[in-house]
Protein backbone atom coordinates (compact mmCIF):
# COMPACT_ATOMS: atom_id res chain seq x y z
CA UNK A 1 0.00 0.00 0.00
CA UNK A 2 1.14 3.54 -0.96
CA UNK A 3 1.84 5.47 2.07
CA UNK A 4 0.59 8.52 2.39
CA UNK A 5 1.97 12.06 1.26
CA UNK A 6 3.70 13.87 4.36
CA UNK A 7 3.71 17.59 4.35
CA UNK A 8 7.17 18.38 4.54
CA UNK A 9 7.03 21.30 7.17
CA UNK A 10 8.37 25.07 6.76
CA UNK A 11 12.06 25.47 7.67
CA UNK A 12 12.74 28.03 10.14
CA UNK A 13 16.20 30.04 9.27
CA UNK A 14 18.80 30.54 11.67
CA UNK A 15 18.17 34.11 12.05
CA UNK A 16 14.93 32.90 13.34
CA UNK A 17 15.76 30.34 15.56
CA UNK A 18 18.21 33.06 17.67
CA UNK A 19 15.40 35.66 17.59
CA UNK A 20 12.88 33.45 19.47
CA UNK A 21 15.44 31.80 22.02
CA UNK A 22 15.80 35.31 22.69
CA UNK A 23 12.32 36.08 23.45
CA UNK A 24 12.18 32.81 25.35
CA UNK A 25 14.94 34.04 27.23
CA UNK A 26 13.27 37.57 27.55
CA UNK A 27 9.83 35.73 29.38
CA UNK A 28 11.78 33.67 31.98
CA UNK A 29 13.90 36.92 33.58
CA UNK A 30 10.45 38.39 33.39
CA UNK A 31 8.83 35.77 34.90
CA UNK A 32 11.28 35.10 37.83
CA UNK A 33 11.32 39.04 38.70
CA UNK A 34 7.75 39.27 39.19
CA UNK A 35 7.92 35.74 41.47
CA UNK A 36 10.37 37.02 43.57
CA UNK A 37 8.83 40.33 43.43
CA UNK A 38 5.41 39.06 44.96
CA UNK A 39 7.53 37.25 47.69
CA UNK A 40 9.42 40.56 48.61
CA UNK A 41 7.19 42.31 51.40
CA UNK A 42 8.55 39.00 53.53
CA UNK A 43 11.83 37.89 51.96
CA UNK A 44 15.51 39.07 53.05
CA UNK A 45 15.61 41.84 53.61
CA UNK A 46 12.11 42.57 53.37
CA UNK A 47 11.34 46.28 53.70
CA UNK A 48 12.10 47.01 57.41
CA UNK A 49 13.17 50.20 58.36
CA UNK A 50 17.63 50.88 57.83
CA UNK A 51 19.96 49.54 59.87
CA UNK A 52 21.95 52.42 62.14
CA UNK A 53 24.98 53.14 60.23
CA UNK A 54 23.62 52.44 56.75
CA UNK A 55 21.33 55.37 56.14
CA UNK A 56 19.55 58.19 58.15
CA UNK A 57 15.86 56.15 59.42
CA UNK A 58 12.82 57.88 58.71
CA UNK A 59 11.34 60.54 60.87
CA UNK A 60 8.00 58.99 62.20
CA UNK A 61 6.99 55.18 62.87
CA UNK A 62 8.52 52.56 60.41
CA UNK A 63 7.39 52.76 56.87
CA UNK A 64 3.96 50.09 56.49
CA UNK A 65 4.85 47.10 54.15
CA UNK A 66 1.64 46.52 51.81
CA UNK A 67 0.47 43.02 52.40
CA UNK A 68 0.92 40.65 49.19
CA UNK A 69 -1.78 39.96 46.86
CA UNK A 70 -1.76 35.80 48.16
CA UNK A 71 -0.56 36.77 51.35
CA UNK A 72 1.88 33.50 52.13
CA UNK A 73 -0.20 33.67 55.98
CA UNK A 74 -3.20 33.06 56.77
CA UNK A 75 -4.62 36.20 58.25
CA UNK A 76 -3.58 35.86 62.40
CA UNK A 77 -5.80 35.89 64.90
CA UNK A 78 -5.68 39.11 67.36
CA UNK A 79 -4.33 37.76 71.15
CA UNK A 80 -5.13 39.72 73.82
CA UNK A 81 -2.02 40.16 76.30
CA UNK A 82 -2.73 38.91 79.72
CA UNK A 83 -1.99 41.83 82.05
CA UNK A 84 1.01 39.83 83.26
CA UNK A 85 2.29 37.39 81.68
CA UNK A 86 3.42 34.19 83.38
CA UNK A 87 4.73 31.50 80.82
CA UNK A 88 6.72 28.26 79.98
CA UNK A 89 9.14 27.38 77.60
CA UNK A 90 8.68 25.35 74.75
CA UNK A 91 10.88 23.46 72.05
CA UNK A 92 9.84 23.47 68.54
CA UNK A 93 9.59 19.38 68.76
CA UNK A 94 7.21 19.74 72.10
CA UNK A 95 4.88 22.07 70.26
CA UNK A 96 4.68 20.36 67.37
CA UNK A 97 5.59 16.67 67.73
CA UNK A 98 5.39 15.45 71.53
CA UNK A 99 3.55 16.59 74.92
CA UNK A 100 1.73 19.80 73.65
CA UNK A 101 -1.55 18.89 74.56
CA UNK A 102 -0.36 17.57 78.46
CA UNK A 103 1.27 21.18 78.54
CA UNK A 104 -1.83 22.97 77.43
CA UNK A 105 -3.68 21.28 80.12
CA UNK A 106 -1.33 22.72 82.34
CA UNK A 107 -1.89 26.20 81.34
CA UNK A 108 -5.13 25.80 82.00
CA UNK A 109 -5.39 24.48 85.00
CA UNK A 110 -2.94 27.05 86.79
CA UNK A 111 -1.64 30.87 86.59
CA UNK A 112 -0.20 30.06 83.76
CA UNK A 113 -1.55 31.56 80.35
CA UNK A 114 1.72 32.46 77.90
CA UNK A 115 4.43 29.58 75.89
CA UNK A 116 7.02 31.07 74.32
CA UNK A 117 7.97 28.85 71.73
CA UNK A 118 10.98 28.55 69.26
CA UNK A 119 11.30 29.46 66.25
CA UNK A 120 14.80 30.02 65.56
CA UNK A 121 17.20 27.02 67.15
CA UNK A 122 20.61 28.45 68.75
CA UNK A 123 22.08 26.10 65.80
CA UNK A 124 20.57 28.37 63.25
CA UNK A 125 17.42 26.04 62.42
CA UNK A 126 13.80 27.01 62.48
CA UNK A 127 11.24 24.52 63.49
CA UNK A 128 9.23 25.44 60.76
CA UNK A 129 9.30 23.65 56.97
CA UNK A 130 8.14 26.82 54.52
CA UNK A 131 9.70 30.12 55.07
CA UNK A 132 9.44 33.55 52.75
CA UNK A 133 12.90 34.39 53.65
CA UNK A 134 14.81 32.55 50.97
CA UNK A 135 18.18 33.41 52.82
CA UNK A 136 16.49 30.63 55.06
CA UNK A 137 16.13 28.58 52.81
CA UNK A 138 19.11 28.46 50.78
CA UNK A 139 20.85 27.82 53.87
CA UNK A 140 18.89 25.12 54.94
CA UNK A 141 17.74 26.39 57.73
CA UNK A 142 14.05 25.36 57.45
CA UNK A 143 12.83 22.40 59.61
CA UNK A 144 10.09 19.57 60.23
CA UNK A 145 8.75 20.15 64.04
CA UNK A 146 6.05 22.25 63.47
CA UNK A 147 4.30 21.46 60.43
CA UNK A 148 1.99 24.34 60.66
CA UNK A 149 3.17 27.55 62.73
CA UNK A 150 -0.20 29.67 61.87
CA UNK A 151 -2.21 26.82 62.99
CA UNK A 152 -0.47 26.63 66.20
CA UNK A 153 -1.14 30.17 66.83
CA UNK A 154 -5.08 29.41 65.95
CA UNK A 155 -5.12 27.12 68.73
CA UNK A 156 -2.88 28.84 70.93
CA UNK A 157 -5.97 31.67 70.53
CA UNK A 158 -8.41 29.67 71.17
CA UNK A 159 -6.82 28.36 74.31
CA UNK A 160 -6.42 31.43 75.16
CA UNK A 161 -2.32 30.89 75.32
CA UNK A 162 0.02 34.42 74.56
CA UNK A 163 2.10 32.80 72.32
CA UNK A 164 6.01 34.43 71.99
CA UNK A 165 8.28 33.81 69.48
CA UNK A 166 11.79 32.82 70.20
CA UNK A 167 14.36 33.66 68.21
CA UNK A 168 17.96 33.20 68.88
CA UNK A 169 20.27 36.06 67.10
CA UNK A 170 24.00 35.59 66.77
CA UNK A 171 24.62 32.12 68.12
CA UNK A 172 24.04 30.23 64.67
CA UNK A 173 26.04 27.18 62.75
CA UNK A 174 23.60 27.25 59.96
CA UNK A 175 24.32 30.70 58.18
CA UNK A 176 27.23 30.46 59.34
CA UNK A 177 28.67 27.67 57.40
CA UNK A 178 26.33 28.90 54.90
CA UNK A 179 27.71 32.66 54.65
CA UNK A 180 31.54 32.08 56.21
CA UNK A 181 31.86 35.96 55.56
CA UNK A 182 29.12 36.99 57.77
CA UNK A 183 30.42 34.82 61.24
CA UNK A 184 33.05 35.46 63.31
CA UNK A 185 36.38 34.46 62.11
CA UNK A 186 39.29 33.04 64.12
CA UNK A 187 42.26 35.15 64.12
CA UNK A 188 44.51 31.52 63.14
CA UNK A 189 42.26 30.75 59.92
CA UNK A 190 38.86 29.63 59.21
CA UNK A 191 35.44 30.16 61.38
CA UNK A 192 35.65 30.57 65.39
CA UNK A 193 34.34 27.90 67.75
CA UNK A 194 33.53 28.48 71.30
CA UNK A 195 34.16 25.48 73.48
CA UNK A 196 30.73 23.75 72.81
CA UNK A 197 31.77 24.06 69.29
CA UNK A 198 29.43 26.26 67.91
CA UNK A 199 29.77 29.02 65.58
CA UNK A 200 28.35 32.59 65.91
CA UNK A 201 27.56 35.34 63.48
CA UNK A 202 29.02 38.78 63.32
CA UNK A 203 27.09 41.21 65.75
CA UNK A 204 28.59 43.94 63.85
CA UNK A 205 27.48 43.10 60.25
CA UNK A 206 24.17 44.49 59.15
CA UNK A 207 23.63 42.02 56.99
CA UNK A 208 22.67 39.45 60.25
CA UNK A 209 20.72 41.93 61.60
CA UNK A 210 18.35 41.89 58.32
CA UNK A 211 18.76 38.28 58.25
CA UNK A 212 17.24 37.90 62.13
CA UNK A 213 14.89 40.63 61.80
CA UNK A 214 13.08 39.27 58.56
CA UNK A 215 12.52 35.97 60.67
CA UNK A 216 11.36 37.92 63.30
CA UNK A 217 8.83 40.03 60.93
CA UNK A 218 7.50 36.28 59.61
CA UNK A 219 6.94 35.18 63.12
CA UNK A 220 5.11 38.06 63.89
CA UNK A 221 3.38 37.84 60.64
CA UNK A 222 2.41 34.06 61.53
CA UNK A 223 0.57 35.73 64.76
CA UNK A 224 3.16 35.86 67.64
CA UNK A 225 2.40 38.61 69.92
CA UNK A 226 5.68 39.19 71.14
CA UNK A 227 9.28 38.58 69.40
CA UNK A 228 12.05 37.63 72.19
CA UNK A 229 15.49 37.39 71.19
CA UNK A 230 18.14 35.28 72.76
CA UNK A 231 21.64 35.02 72.59
CA UNK A 232 21.31 38.58 71.42
CA UNK A 233 25.00 39.29 72.80
CA UNK A 234 28.39 38.43 71.79
CA UNK A 235 30.38 35.05 72.54
CA UNK A 236 31.04 34.26 76.33
CA UNK A 237 33.33 31.30 76.52
CA UNK A 238 35.64 29.82 74.28
CA UNK A 239 39.16 31.57 72.92
CA UNK A 240 37.82 34.92 72.88
CA UNK A 241 40.93 36.68 72.20
CA UNK A 242 41.47 34.54 68.43
CA UNK A 243 38.05 36.19 67.77
CA UNK A 244 37.80 38.14 64.94
CA UNK A 245 34.82 40.08 63.89
CA UNK A 246 35.14 41.19 60.10
CA UNK A 247 32.75 43.78 60.44
CA UNK A 248 33.96 45.37 63.41
CA UNK A 249 33.71 48.96 63.39
CA UNK A 250 34.23 51.85 66.00
CA UNK A 251 31.19 51.30 67.87
CA UNK A 252 31.74 50.19 71.63
CA UNK A 253 30.66 46.78 72.12
CA UNK A 254 27.77 47.96 75.02
CA UNK A 255 26.35 49.67 71.85
CA UNK A 256 26.20 47.35 69.39
CA UNK A 257 23.51 44.98 70.82
CA UNK A 258 21.25 48.25 71.82
CA UNK A 259 21.63 49.55 68.18
CA UNK A 260 20.57 46.13 66.79
CA UNK A 261 17.16 45.80 69.42
CA UNK A 262 16.67 49.22 68.18
CA UNK A 263 16.90 48.26 64.37
CA UNK A 264 14.22 45.33 64.83
CA UNK A 265 12.08 47.01 67.20
CA UNK A 266 11.74 49.78 65.05
CA UNK A 267 11.58 47.19 61.85
CA UNK A 268 8.00 45.14 63.75
CA UNK A 269 6.19 48.79 64.95
CA UNK A 270 3.56 47.67 62.15
CA UNK A 271 2.73 44.55 63.52
CA UNK A 272 1.71 45.94 66.62
CA UNK A 273 4.08 43.02 68.99
CA UNK A 274 6.22 43.70 72.01
CA UNK A 275 10.09 43.08 71.71
CA UNK A 276 11.69 41.30 74.71
CA UNK A 277 15.14 40.55 75.27
CA UNK A 278 16.99 37.58 77.37
CA UNK A 279 19.96 38.51 78.76
CA UNK A 280 22.24 37.13 81.37
CA UNK A 281 21.36 36.59 85.32
CA UNK A 282 23.94 38.11 86.29
CA UNK A 283 23.89 41.30 84.21
CA UNK A 284 21.39 43.29 86.52
CA UNK A 285 24.28 43.27 89.40
CA UNK A 286 27.43 43.68 86.46
CA UNK A 287 27.34 47.45 85.56
CA UNK A 288 30.39 46.95 82.60
CA UNK A 289 27.94 44.48 80.32
CA UNK A 290 30.16 41.85 81.27
CA UNK A 291 32.15 41.55 78.52
CA UNK A 292 29.14 40.37 75.84
CA UNK A 293 27.84 43.72 75.20
CA UNK A 294 24.19 43.27 77.34
CA UNK A 295 24.52 46.66 79.45
CA UNK A 296 21.51 46.63 81.16
CA UNK A 297 20.35 50.10 81.04
CA UNK A 298 21.20 50.18 77.58
CA UNK A 299 19.17 47.11 76.44
CA UNK A 300 16.42 48.25 78.74
CA UNK A 301 16.08 51.50 76.18
CA UNK A 302 15.30 49.71 73.95
CA UNK A 303 12.94 46.82 74.32
CA UNK A 304 9.18 46.53 75.93
CA UNK A 305 10.42 43.73 78.49
CA UNK A 306 13.48 42.35 79.65
CA UNK A 307 14.42 38.92 80.83
CA UNK A 308 16.82 38.16 83.12
CA UNK A 309 17.95 34.71 83.11
CA UNK A 310 18.11 34.29 86.75
CA UNK A 311 18.84 30.39 87.36
CA UNK A 312 20.34 29.69 90.76
CA UNK A 313 22.47 27.01 89.39
CA UNK A 314 24.60 29.46 86.75
CA UNK A 315 25.63 31.24 89.35
CA UNK A 316 29.12 30.49 91.02
CA UNK A 317 29.80 30.19 94.85
CA UNK A 318 30.33 33.68 96.52
CA UNK A 319 28.19 35.37 94.37
CA UNK A 320 25.57 37.99 95.92
CA UNK A 321 27.29 37.60 98.63
CA UNK A 322 25.86 33.92 98.82
CA UNK A 323 27.80 30.81 100.02
CA UNK A 324 25.93 28.43 97.43
CA UNK A 325 23.34 30.35 95.49
CA UNK A 326 22.06 27.08 93.98
CA UNK A 327 20.63 26.23 97.38
CA UNK A 328 19.39 29.81 97.80
CA UNK A 329 16.87 29.95 95.08
CA UNK A 330 14.91 32.78 96.69
CA UNK A 331 17.81 35.12 97.94
CA UNK A 332 19.26 34.58 94.50
CA UNK A 333 16.40 35.88 92.64
CA UNK A 334 15.32 38.54 95.06
CA UNK A 335 18.91 40.25 95.39
CA UNK A 336 19.87 40.22 91.67
CA UNK A 337 16.16 41.45 90.93
CA UNK A 338 16.54 44.29 93.50
CA UNK A 339 19.70 45.70 92.14
CA UNK A 340 17.87 45.58 88.74
CA UNK A 341 15.61 47.38 90.10
CA UNK A 342 17.55 50.06 91.50
CA UNK A 343 19.38 50.65 88.36
CA UNK A 344 16.54 51.38 86.52
CA UNK A 345 14.91 53.06 88.41
CA UNK A 346 18.00 55.65 88.75
CA UNK A 347 17.98 55.64 85.25
CA UNK A 348 14.40 56.47 84.57
CA UNK A 349 13.28 53.54 82.70
CA UNK A 350 9.95 51.76 83.01
CA UNK A 351 10.96 48.33 81.06
CA UNK A 352 8.75 45.37 82.35
CA UNK A 353 11.29 43.27 83.89
CA UNK A 354 10.25 39.06 83.32
CA UNK A 355 12.26 36.83 84.86
CA UNK A 356 13.27 33.56 83.37
CA UNK A 357 13.17 31.34 86.76
CA UNK A 358 14.62 27.83 86.84
CA UNK A 359 12.53 24.60 86.84
CA UNK A 360 15.33 22.07 86.66
CA UNK A 361 17.88 20.27 88.49
CA UNK A 362 21.91 20.46 88.17
CA UNK A 363 23.39 20.35 91.92
CA UNK A 364 21.00 20.99 94.33
CA UNK A 365 17.27 19.21 93.54
CA UNK A 366 14.21 21.32 92.37
CA UNK A 367 11.21 20.77 93.37
CA UNK A 368 8.21 22.40 93.59
CA UNK A 369 9.09 24.24 96.44
CA UNK A 370 12.27 25.54 94.77
CA UNK A 371 10.23 26.67 91.72
CA UNK A 372 7.56 28.70 94.08
CA UNK A 373 10.58 30.57 96.27
CA UNK A 374 11.69 31.70 93.40
CA UNK A 375 8.26 33.17 91.78
CA UNK A 376 7.51 34.49 95.57
CA UNK A 377 11.08 36.15 95.74
CA UNK A 378 10.35 37.86 92.20
CA UNK A 379 6.53 38.97 93.36
CA UNK A 380 7.81 40.55 96.50
CA UNK A 381 9.93 43.10 94.52
CA UNK A 382 6.80 43.96 92.63
CA UNK A 383 7.28 41.62 89.92
CA UNK A 384 4.50 39.42 89.12
CA UNK A 385 5.49 38.28 85.63
CA UNK A 386 7.65 35.41 85.35
CA UNK A 387 8.64 32.40 82.54
CA UNK A 388 9.70 29.08 83.50
CA UNK A 389 12.94 26.99 81.92
CA UNK A 390 13.12 23.82 81.82
CA UNK A 391 15.05 22.09 78.42
CA UNK A 392 12.75 18.99 78.25
CA UNK A 393 9.41 21.32 78.91
CA UNK A 394 8.23 19.51 82.13
CA UNK A 395 7.20 21.76 84.84
CA UNK A 396 6.26 21.49 88.26
CA UNK A 397 2.64 21.55 88.41
CA UNK A 398 2.87 21.88 92.54
CA UNK A 399 4.77 25.42 91.95
CA UNK A 400 1.90 27.23 90.60
CA UNK A 401 -1.40 28.53 92.14
CA UNK A 402 -4.58 28.04 90.36
CA UNK A 403 -5.91 30.47 87.58
CA UNK A 404 -6.82 34.01 87.98
CA UNK A 405 -4.80 33.72 91.58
Amino acid sequence: MAQPELRNPRRLSTPSILIALIVLIILVVISTVLLFGARADFAFPGNPVEPPGEAEPPPGPAPVTPAPVEPFWPKAPLITRPRQVKGIYLTGHTAGKAHFEELVQLVKATELNAMVIDMKYDDGKLSYPRTMVPWAEAAGALGWFIDDPAALVARLAEEEIYPIARIVVFKDKTMAKHRPELAVQNSWGGLWLDWGGNYWLDPYNKENWKYVVALAREAAEIGFREIQFDYVRFPSDGNLAAAVYPARDDTPINQVIPAFLRYARASLAEYGVEVSADIFGLVPVEPGGMGIGQHLESIAAEVDIICPMIYPSHYSPGNLGLPDPDQAPYDTVYRTLQVGRSRLEQSGLNTVVRPWLQDFTIRHVYGAAEVRAQIEAAAALGYNEFLLWNAHNYYHRGALRGPGK
